[in-house]
């Protein structure tokens, strides 16, 4: 069945293309506590019309930009260059752990006024007019 999936979706992992393209020339840095797999450009190789080398992660499960935690997503954007597994990386105590995008969820973010906001909608301030035609 897994194999159903690599052939017809890219939100549940790798396609087999991008499986092909990590075994010959992806190199294995390190997994997260996620169980996401981050890789490099094999030997650190520099990609000749980038400029640097190419870093890439392979979610596990549903592809999900928001679930790489704050230290790969500094290794993946080249904004370190040193991989959390390689130096004893800590979150900041201002850095929120993860939480799963709530959008299209009962426990998304619903602003005041919403319609969709349980309880009663709250009632007009009377700054608002309605605009009519020829006023």
């Amino acid at each position: 069945m897994i194999w159903l999936q690599r052939f017809f979706s890219w939100w549940q992992g790798g396609t087999w293309n991008t499986f092909w393209h990590t075994r010959r020339h992806g190199e294995l840095v390190g997994h997260d506590e996620f169980g996401n797999a981050y890789y490099r450009t094999r030997g650190g190789k520099i990609h000749p019309d980038l400029g640097f080398e190419r870093r890439w992660v392979i979610y596990k499960g549903e592809s999900e930009g928001s679930s790489t935690p704050t230290g790969w997503f500094g290794w993946l954007h080249h904004i370190v260059d040193t991989p959390p597994t390689d130096e004893n990386y800590q979150p900041r105590e201002w850095q929120k752990p993860f939480r799963a995008n709530q959008t299209g969820t009962p426990n998304a973010w619903r602003p005041q006024g919403s319609l969709y906001r349980s309880g009663q909608r709250p009632a007009a301030t009377g700054d608002y007019e309605a605009w009519t035609p020829g006023s």
